[in-house]
């Protein structure tokens, strides 16, 4: 992949221009034609390295979402994860090297709504479920960096994220959101296109982003990677049981490392599930995650709790969470694949 490309698909994974021809405004900044810019986010698309181009909603500001786990007996865990993935109120679902072997996140518009989708899966699924709610986010949805160098040291600690009250959206927002939840068209004037489905122009609706990003609705609007397709083929949950006068240090610590893609607190799930601070770390091979997991694991002496490593196994489903009804959206792409 040339330098123009490789920006194309890093370098605005925040900050997606929000101006009437964003594709054009890029391609003048990286020296392509506006057009090779257009054709390049649509073969991605097509092929699945970037899931969409919108907003990635902070998490418990609208509606809310949980982690939940399930243990599936082996021999019915493809018919199970074909259950749960269908499901428009779940947005990623993996099979995991454990017990509790498959893990999904699912989200509704309110706690309540939540709480009878999980019970749903219950009954549907004869499997008891783990709810998983996020406590504490310490480096979570900030885009997938293709350039990290983990050698390099660590990033800026990031403020930590708490529960709070979810957003009150007007019904025009809502709608808004609705539609920019499955991303922005590949098209040269991309918000006229989603304004004129809900009767707004284009510059109302970049209007309506900059208000969400300002007041932290939105942790950030722009390209959303998949990190499978772009050769990360490791995925480890990497999970500590840590005392609860110290999760949050040790939170924003490990949060700070380069090699660590996510970093949250969850609540426990006791006696089932004790442990309560969770990283993601992705790399190209195993060795290679199990190598980062140790170096970093070594420099905050985290393996003095009890602690247990989740490589992903397979991806069942993988695409942007939905909080608002689909009535007003298009399809989602959505793919079964090894992981």
């Amino acid at each position: 992949m040339d330098a123009a490309h490789f920006r194309l698909l890093n370098d605005w994974q925040h900050d997606f221009p929000r101006v009437e021809k964003p594709y054009a405004e890029l391609a003048q900044t990286v020296g392509m034609d506006a057009e090779a810019v257009l054709a390049a986010y649509r073969a991605w698309l097509h092929e699945g390295t970037v899931s969409r181009i919108g907003p990635v909603v902070a998490s418990g500001r609208v509606g809310a979402s949980a982690l939940v786990a399930l243990a599936v007996p082996s021999a019915r865990l493809a018919e199970v994860a074909a259950r749960v993935s269908q499901l428009s109120a779940v947005n990623h679902n993996y099979e995991r090297e454990h017990l509790y072997n498959l893990w999904f996140v699912a989200t509704a518009g309110s706690a309540a709504q939540l709480q009878e989708t999980v019970e749903r899966i219950a009954v549907a699924t004869g499997c008891a479920p783990l709810l998983l709610p996020m406590e504490e986010a310490y480096h979570i949805d900030l885009g997938f960096d293709l350039g990290f160098r983990p050698e390099c040291g660590g990033r800026q600690v990031q403020t930590p994220w708490q529960a709070a009250a979810p957003c009150r959206l007007a019904e025009g927002e809502r709608a808004l959101l609705g539609v920019l939840q499955h991303g922005l068209p590949a098209v040269a004037r991309p918000y006229a296109a989603v304004g004129e489905r809900l009767g707004l122009s284009g510059a109302a609706v970049c209007a309506m982003v900059d208000g969400w990003l300002l007041s932290g609705l939105l942790r950030r609007f722009g390209v959303v990677v998949r990190h499978h397709e772009l050769g990360y083929a490791a995925n480890a949950m990497c999970v500590w049981d840590v005392a609860d006068e110290e999760v949050a240090d040790l939170g924003r610590r490990l949060g700070a490392e380069a090699g660590v893609t996510l970093c949250y607190r969850r609540r426990r799930a006791l006696p089932q599930w004790r442990y309560n601070l969770f990283c993601m770390i992705h790399g190209k091979a195993r060795a290679e995650v199990l190598a980062r997991r140790a170096a970093i694991a070594d420099r905050l002496a985290l393996d003095r709790w009890p602690h247990a490593v989740l490589f992903s196994r397979r991806r069942f489903k993988q695409c942007g969470a939905h909080y608002m009804p689909d009535a007003a959206a298009s399809g989602v792409r959505e793919e079964t694949a090894h992981a």
